[in-house]
């Protein structure tokens, strides 16, 4: 999944700056799942329920910004350019509207309120939500490069 978020950013970085801030930001939550999903809980010094909080609220920034921004953003290129764009984001936001909701979901599980009965499930959840991130970010990958794609080719002509 890092490995990806690299390769995207190489690729876009340069677009736009929203963008290149949106994708440092999936590098920072690709990182804080990595370290919650492979932590020791039972470790003298570490906090628990500290680093589900951090996850969530990455999470949710993350999950905030792509939809009331960069979707936005895009599907309105799209639009301007009129070039089969907006094909391809009314096929995706939709699935990318279900994967934000699994990860609200998960943040109100888990952000500040979490019992003991939902730390035992934390594994599986984890497991979950990664898949939901992973899938996320492809599609969110897909819809960039193909915007992208065309108009810089229209920019260039």
């Amino acid at each position: 999944m890092l490995e990806n978020c690299k390769t995207a950013q190489e690729r876009w970085g340069g677009v736009h700056r929203l963008i290149d801030k949106w994708l440092n930001d999936r590098k920072q939550l690709i990182v804080q799942y990595y370290a919650l999903s492979s932590c020791q809980p039972l470790a003298n010094d570490y906090n628990l329920g500290e680093a589900v909080s951090r996850l969530c609220e990455a999470m949710v920034d993350y999950c905030s910004v792509g939809h009331f921004e960069i979707y936005e953003q895009l599907i309105n290129e799209a639009k301007e350019y009129d070039d089969g764009g907006l094909d391809l984001a009314r096929e995706l936001v939709p699935r990318l509207d279900q994967l934000t909701t699994r990860c609200v979901d998960f943040n109100d599980v888990y952000d500040q309120h979490c019992g003991l009965e939902d730390l035992a499930k934390l594994p599986a959840d984890l497991s979950s939500i990664g898949e939901a991130l992973e899938e996320r970010f492809e599609l969110e990958d897909q819809l960039i490069e193909k915007l992208h794609n065309i108009h810089r080719e229209l920019a260039t002509e």
